[in-house]
């Protein structure tokens, strides 16, 4: 078997765009989802019953799709009601819906685990309703779920590579385009390989550098 290095050289650049793609779409995703995550969290958190029972249905619900189900039904269910929406924005909407249920859901297992002094004496300094989220709350939340977060977005961007079905210019579908003109799938398919594994390795080395950047912090403050 021979490597057809030559056939990768030439469309590199088709492989860089598919790259480049991928990321600016699942780092806006990412982060329209921990916005909306965190929006979400509150009323998963409601003191009114009716309110989280709503809540937790929505984001249970959004959590039992299957991904490559869910777009499906976004780009090709539902102009049949009307609604058409251009492979772009139909991405867009995919990851940050499916991405959203599982962000709140980390930040509401992260809300539980807090200890209950800090609110309380949140509340004794005169905190309360928004203001005690925003800045008792939130912040540690936002630090105890920095790890899961950064799992979370490398597998944002393994379901990433779906979106080929719906013919979007990313890594995959770039890896695809390469091999059926070509007819070289071992070659195409293990670069697109490498390049996930770049990009989730790239992810995972922040993740660890956050986690000790956050331990210094934590000792500095302890002593």
């Amino acid at each position: 078997m021979t490597f057809r290095l030559d056939v990768i050289w030439k469309e590199w650049l088709q492989f860089a765009l598919g790259l480049g793609n991928t990321v600016w779409l699942c780092a806006v995703s990412m982060l329209l989802s921990l916005l909306l995550g965190v929006l979400f969290v509150v009323p998963l958190m409601s003191r009114r019953r009716y309110v989280r029972v709503v809540a937790r249905t929505v984001v249970d619900s959004g959590r039992c799709i299957p991904f490559l189900l869910l777009t499906y039904l976004v780009y090709y269910a539902l102009p049949s009601l009307g609604l058409s929406l251009d492979k772009w924005t139909a991405a867009l909407i995919t990851l940050v819906l499916y991405n959203t249920a599982y962000m709140a859901e980390i930040l509401r297992a992260a809300w539980v685990h807090l200890p209950l002094g800090q609110t309380e004496a949140g509340r004794a300094f005169g905190y309360t309703g928004i203001r005690l989220f925003r800045r008792i709350i939130l912040p540690q939340v936002l630090i105890a779920v920095g790890p899961v977060v950064g799992n979370q977005l490398v597998q944002l961007i393994k379901d990433s590579a779906f979106l080929s079905i719906i013919t979007l210019p990313e890594l995959t579908y770039a890896a695809n385009s390469v091999q059926s003109f070509y007819f070289v799938p071992f070659e195409s398919f293990l670069v697109a390989t490498l390049l996930y594994w770049g990009l989730c390795g790239a992810v995972e080395y922040l993740v660890r550098r956050g986690e000790r950047l956050a331990a210094m912090v934590r000792r500095g403050h302890g002593n």
